[in-house]
């Protein structure tokens, strides 16, 4: 899975999380949130190991998520952007005074989706090339967590290989049987269009014999 973790913040207030596998994320996130500079709206990454925080902060309204370095960009921030777009939508003015949590029951469903979407859907990435929405995120450097927080702070990041791993083994199967799938309605309709074709030929033959022969069973 290539995203997995998200949350959406004010300042350094969580209004809503959710983590596709089992890891401490979330706490690495809130190191992030407390030391970010600046509250201008900014994008930025930061690594950590094989994984990559990425950043999007939008009218004092931050949105967070943790992918694989394997992810690039341009998909965790398509994913950003729309995670912001569907938050600012839903709730409005109330993100500005929310409470920690606040629409963590109910938003936290919209992040398990999307994370989902983004992270296993080839239109995700197709659909956001059609936009070209998203080419300022290649000016944003990818710098190593370092430098956001003091070696001292550091947490280690841990991710449940295990659970991960079994994630992706049932997307495998999954994407197994609908090749499978695939295939076979490809020869169900391959055989029935030869079968077709062999009729007609059998009919073009018949119809050859009656009318250019004079067979006995062709005059009765």
């Amino acid at each position: 899975m290539a995203i997995l973790y998200a949350l959406v913040a004010r300042g350094s207030v969580v209004l809503a999380e959710y983590s596709a596998t089992s890891t401490n994320a979330s706490a690495i996130a809130r190191q992030i949130l407390e030391k970010i500079p600046g509250n201008n709206d900014s994008n930025a990454s930061y690594s950590q190991d094989r994984y990559i925080f990425h950043v999007k902060r939008t009218d004092g309204l931050t949105v967070l998520c943790m992918a694989e370095e394997v992810a690039g960009r341009r998909i965790p921030f398509a994913f950003l952007e729309e995670i912001h777009q569907r938050f600012v939508r839903t709730y409005g003015r109330a993100v500005l005074s929310a409470q920690a949590y606040a629409m963590n029951d109910e938003f936290s469903r919209v992040l398990s989706q999307q994370i989902e979407y983004y992270s296993s859907d080839p239109n995700a990435d197709r659909i956001n090339r059609l936009k070209g929405e998203m080419s300022q995120v290649r000016n944003v450097m990818i710098e190593n967590i370092d430098k956001v927080l003091e070696r001292g702070d550091r947490l280690e990041l841990l991710v449940d290989k295990t659970a991960n791993m079994q994630e992706n083994t049932f997307r495998f199967r999954k994407q197994a049987r609908r090749f499978r799938s695939t295939v076979w309605w490809r020869n169900v309709k391959l055989t029935v269009a030869l079968i077709f074709l062999l009729l007609v030929i059998i009919y073009v033959i018949l119809a050859f014999i009656c009318h250019g022969l004079t067979l006995p069973t062709c005059l009765k």
